[in-house]
């Protein structure tokens, strides 16, 4: 069960850093045919698009990546519970 646990909180911290990146690369004028733009952009639309479409922007700020943190916080912490209650 530890190494179920260790993957969820590496998966969790990947996502983030993944979030965060995105949030960077949102505020500076960069190149969508750059390949580390590329990477990141396609794991992180899966996750945003979706909370994106539910929370419109409000006046033009986009808070999907701050949702989208909260949301993969609180699914951390309940699959370590989860992890933990079977172990």
């Amino acid at each position: 069960m530890r190494v179920l646990n260790t993957f969820v909180r590496l998966l969790a911290g990947a996502l983030n850093l993944a979030i965060f990146a995105r949030i960077l690369l949102s505020w500076m004028p960069m190149d969508r045919e750059n390949r580390l733009v590329r990477i990141v952009y396609e794991i992180t639309e899966p996750i945003l698009g979706p909370i994106r479409r539910v929370l419109p922007a409000l006046g033009g700020l986009d808070l999907s990546p701050l949702i989208a943190l909260i949301l993969i916080r609180v699914a951390e912490r309940v699959l370590i519970m989860i992890l933990q209650t079977v172990a």
